[in-house]
């Protein structure tokens, strides 16, 4: 384990990365900055090491991102719309800044935030955050924690929190991997299944249009192995008006269960995503633009890397049939996410 510094924000303040793992072993980095995952180096199947996640190159470029790239997410991940809602009858308006809606906790969300490094050691790593009352909005005072924790084959997340008042908590993580290797190109000879029968359509804003429908006979099918670059261009309208894939799977099952399972034929590597929250937001880096560096300083580009993220639905705070984000005085909030990689031998 170790504890160093990565650069300083515009204020003075020290980013500090911390390191924990050792090969041949899972190797993880992150910073203080958002809780982020800033590398993950894994020894993939044709036994080569990687760093299968992106990652910027200073502080200045994660705070100039609006990609979120490797950030933990809250208070309230993806989109409320207008960012408008409702708590025990009292309207709350929260910050907006994308196309008019609430994404990703506001326009200050908690991967720009310093995250306290509370506890460090060989192999996982503890942060907190406190969210005063009135943060980009939200009502209540929330304390949220990230546990990290490197095993013989991957990752495991634990989020937490609580709060002093009615609140909405919906938390994640916003790696993007790329199973071939940072910087090794698009994502589109993955392949991607995910266990979900169901998918939301959302209107040209993001928003879900209405319910949940099923993904028979569209490229939202991915219930057996299907290769991202054909779903990516089926011309499906949602696909289309998307860019991409930025949409969330109902995921089946409850518990801790597999929400993904990523496989590249490439580098023979298969990783597995399992986590107990109802959906997965599967985006697959449709508005990567060029404009933003990796950090060895190469432009990110469309479909650089997927973000698989576990969580609540979008928009649930105003769908009452969505499961409820609402956190109360006395209770605590958990998520759980775990990322397993595997070598897979030949060809599918």
């Amino acid at each position: 384990m170790a504890l160093t510094r990565f650069g300083q924000l515009p204020d003075g303040q020290p980013v500090r990365r911390i390191t924990v793992g050792s090969a041949p072993g899972p190797v993880l980095h992150l910073l203080d900055l958002g809780a982020t995952i800033h590398r993950l180096e894994v020894t993939c199947g044709d036994r080569r090491r990687r760093n299968v996640v992106l990652g910027h190159r200073t502080p200045a470029d994660y705070l100039a991102s609006t990609d979120y790239i490797g950030g933990t997410i809250g208070r309230y991940a993806n989109r409320i719309a207008g960012g408008r809602f409702e708590l025990d009858g009292a309207p709350v308006q929260l910050g907006v800044h994308d196309r008019g809606n609430h994404l990703h906790g506001g326009p200050d969300g908690f991967d720009r935030r310093l995250w306290d490094v509370v506890e460090h050691g060989p192999g996982h790593a503890v942060l907190r955050l406190v969210s005063e009352a009135g943060d980009q909005g939200f009502p209540g005072r929330l304390v949220a924690t990230a546990h990290f924790e490197v095993r013989a084959d991957g990752v495991s997340l634990r989020l937490g929190a609580e709060a002093d008042a009615p609140t909405l908590v919906n938390l994640t993580s916003h790696a993007y991997f790329n199973l071939d290797g940072d910087g090794a190109g698009t994502i589109d000879g993955h392949h991607l299944q995910v266990p979900a029968r169901c998918y939301t359509p959302v209107d040209a804003s993001g928003i879900p249009s209405g319910g949940h429908v099923s993904v028979a006979q569209t490229p939202f099918d991915l219930r057996t192995p299907r290769r991202l670059g054909d779903s990516l261009r089926a011309g499906h309208e949602q696909i289309v008006a998307a860019r991409g894939i930025d949409h969330n799977f109902v995921i089946d099952g409850e518990g801790l269960r597999t929400h993904a399972v990523l496989t590249s034929e490439r580098t023979r590597t298969r990783m597995e995503l399992r986590s107990d929250q109802p959906g997965l937001q599967v985006y697959t880096g449709n508005f990567l633009d060029g404009s933003r560096l990796s950090a060895d300083g190469r432009p990110y580009r469309q479909g650089d890397g997927i973000a698989l993220e576990p969580q609540k639905f979008p928009d649930s705070p105003n769908r009452p049939d969505f499961p409820s984000a609402v956190l109360r005085p006395g209770e605590r909030y958990g998520s759980a996410i775990d990322w397993s990689f595997t070598a897979v031998s030949g060809r599918r």
